[in-house]
């Protein structure tokens, strides 16, 4: 039986119904415009400013990055459109308990600058990868991890976010869905194929300011509109849809909105799921993911990691009171399209037939801000947006072209990798397009969920390998290979299902299999990280113990040993082969062999010289755009082969107690957060 007391103010089709004869006026654009101007520029200055054609240049800026860049390309890293549209979403639809999964990262982001970078630093490695390589031994984890994460990206990063900025602009300005996809990434692909992770920082500390001043300019509009905290309390609850079934809780709020540790068998979020089994994938996101990992490498020292990531964990009080808040705000204004509980309504209003909380924030854009102010948060979309991206870009070019490329072709020219960087960039999005559809028809309309839940069945065997390589020096390679094979395919059969056996609606009954039905996606994922556990203890016992090699520089315990001798030479093994023999060579960028001064031999240097004086003008500017420019090989020396730092984990012990001191207030301000909401 359906209530129909009024009319449902649904008269158009397709997105067009959430919103009526509205889009960007000239102002608007205006806005949006300068907003490019401002990030290409900061772009070209990082061009600029830094060495792109080398390999530490462009996948790690030169390791020379300051704390407050670092901070803020970690927090707009993690901050994507997926966070505006799925945490806004997820508060519309069951209130405040999203917000765990950000307050649970200001602990863990964390313990990646105290515990986990110390290791990665003493190690001398790139990528993440390339840690278990060394930790372990062999080739197949490295290559199985490589692997992995380039999936992982794609399943709940890279398509998610293309997909939640493509809703945004979707809903506002009409466009079709993959027409804003590609037009996005188009300008995406450009500075971080060009520019390498020093454009990604820099443009990311910029992105940070304008999201930041557009999401709280946000909030204060949708605070006074239910006239603050205590409307916002009294009014969620009466946030119903018109149309709904009356004989059903469909389109009625959770009683327990405004608790972050709900009941630990029938709610959405059991509060001891929260606690353990939301610890452990956001172990892996913070402390073991490329992305995330990528970005505290680049710091000039320990001082300036820890600097970042304590930026970055202050920082992540704030999408508690700019998205999720405004989420519920959105469904207390909108109630029949944000909360909209029946099927055809609800394609009607977003094309979404399981839910349209995901619509929460673009409402609030759309109908609540006045012009101007919408083109500054149409910008603070797209810088989320592109932010994310290009992080994960960077990352996936790093771990393919490091770890997988190198492997295959050992003896790649520095001019190879470069260019083998760029080029996976532009495959990686033509997948991750494809996978879209996918991502919205999944986990009943609620986006963040849906990261989650898989989050929950992909990363737990990971973090538990990496904290048992960093902290258990008995760890061995058949140890970690088996904990991750069984581990991934148990945690692979669970999200195979979810997408079989979809989840039912309010009024449906539930016909999924058990594993599905009684068992949530959080307490999976603590039963994965203890299944891989146990693998991990269990082979690594009854097979023998690492090599000395393995374990030097490589653990909490071990970081400040004094760097074996093959230990020193992993990082350059690929690229420094006996000059003696012409397959061991190096391999100048024209295909000619260089000796083991850095020259050509015999005639070849005068050749390559006319050659280069010939390059026109155009394409000098091109490789430049590219960061491949060529350089005068007569001038060009041989670099050194680099060294591990054995001084590089010191630390000045003035600012050591004032980093720790602020440690301690932040962990305290966290803990805070956690008992007023739970």
């Amino acid at each position: 039986m359906e209530a129909t007391t009024q009319s449902p103010p649904f008269t158009t089709a397709g997105s067009a119904g959430a919103f009526p004869q509205q889009s960007l006026e000239a102002v608007d654009i205006v806005v949006l415009v300068l907003y490019f101007i401002f990030v290409l520029a900061v772009g070209l200055w990082s061009m600029w400013k830094t060495n792109r054609s080398t390999v530490d240049g462009y996948f790690l800026a030169g390791k020379n990055m300051i704390w407050w860049p670092v901070g803020a390309s970690l927090f707009a890293s993690n901050v994507g459109s997926g966070h505006f549209i799925g945490l806004a979403g997820s508060g519309a639809a069951s209130g405040i308990a999203v917000t765990a999964y950000e307050w649970n990262g200001m602990f863990i982001v964390l313990l990646l600058a105290w515990l986990f970078l110390p290791i990665y630093i003493s190690s001398g490695v790139t990528t993440m990868p390339e840690y278990l390589k060394r930790r372990f031994g062999g080739k197949r984890i490295q290559i199985y991890i490589a692997v992995l994460y380039l999936f992982i990206y794609i399943f709940t990063k890279i398509s998610v976010d293309m997909y939640a900025g493509a809703v945004f602009i979707q809903q506002a300005l009409h466009w079709d869905l993959y027409v804003a996809v590609v037009l996005l990434l188009a300008i995406t692909a450009l500075y971080t194929v060009a520019g390498g992770l020093a454009a990604v920082i820099y443009t990311d500390a910029l992105q940070t300011v304008i999201m930041l001043i557009g999401a709280l300019i946000l909030m204060v509009f949708s605070f006074i509109q239910v006239d603050g905290w205590e409307g916002l309390q009294d009014k969620y609850f009466d946030a119903i849809p018109t149309v709904r079934d009356t004989n059903t809780s469909c389109g009625l709020p959770r009683q327990d909105a405004f608790h972050l540790f709900r009941d630990p068998v029938t709610s959405d979020l059991p509060w001891p799921g929260v606690l353990v089994g939301m610890t452990v994938p956001s172990i892996w996101y913070w402390c073991t993911d490329q992305v995330i990992v990528q970005r505290s490498l680049s710091a000039r020292n320990m001082l300036h990691a820890k600097g970042g990531s304590l930026f970055a964990s202050y920082m992540k009080v704030l999408p508690f009171f700019m998205m999720v808040l405004p989420g519920m705000i959105s469904r207390i204004l909108y109630p029949d399209e944000v909360a909209c509980a029946d099927p055809d309504i609800c394609t009607q209003v977003c094309g979404n037939a399981l839910g349209c909380s995901d619509i929460a924030y673009p409402m609030l854009v759309m109908k609540l801000l006045p012009v101007g102010l919408r083109g500054l948060m149409m910008s603070v979309m797209i810088a989320a947006l592109m932010s994310s991206l290009t992080s994960i870009f960077n990352s996936s070019s790093t771990i393919f072209t490091m770890d997988l490329w190198r492997y295959f072709r050992p003896r790649a020219s520095e001019w190879e990798l470069m260019i083998v960087g760029r080029v996976f960039v532009l495959v990686l999005v033509v997948i991750s397009v494809l996978w879209i559809p996918l991502v919205q028809a999944s986990q009943g309309g609620q986006l963040f969920i849906y990261i989650q839940s898989i989050s929950s069945y992909l990363q737990p065997p990971i973090a538990i390998v990496f904290m048992a390589g960093c902290f258990w020096k008995r760890a061995n390679e058949k140890g970690a290979f088996w904990g991750l094979a069984l581990g991934m395919l148990s945690g692979c059969i669970r999200m195979v299902l979810d997408f079989v056996y979809t989840a039912p609606q309010c009024n449906e009954e539930d016909t999924r299999p058990a594993v599905l039905k009684y068992i949530h996606y959080l307490y999976y994922s603590v039963i994965l990280s203890v299944f891989t556990l146990i693998v991990v203890v269990v082979v690594s016992l009854a097979t023998e113990p690492p090599d000395k090699e393995n374990i030097t520089r490589l653990t909490w315990y071990t970081r400040f040993d004094k760097p074996v001798q093959r230990a020193l030479e992993i990082k350059t093994v690929d690229n420094d082969r006996d000059s003696s023999s012409p397959d061991s060579q190096q391999v100048n960028r024209d295909g000619s062999y260089r000796g083991e001064n850095g020259h050509d031999e015999g005639q070849e240097l005068s050749t390559m010289e006319d050659s280069h004086k010939q390059d026109s003008k155009v394409k000098s500017a091109i490789l430049w755009i590219c960061g491949l420019e060529r350089k005068n090989e007569r001038d060009s020396q041989e670099p050194p082969k680099p060294e591990l730092n054995t001084c590089c984990l010191d630390e000045d012990p003035c600012m050591k107690h004032i980093v720790n001191a602020n440690l301690i207030i932040c962990m305290c301000t966290a803990v805070f957060l956690w008992a007023y909401f739970a």
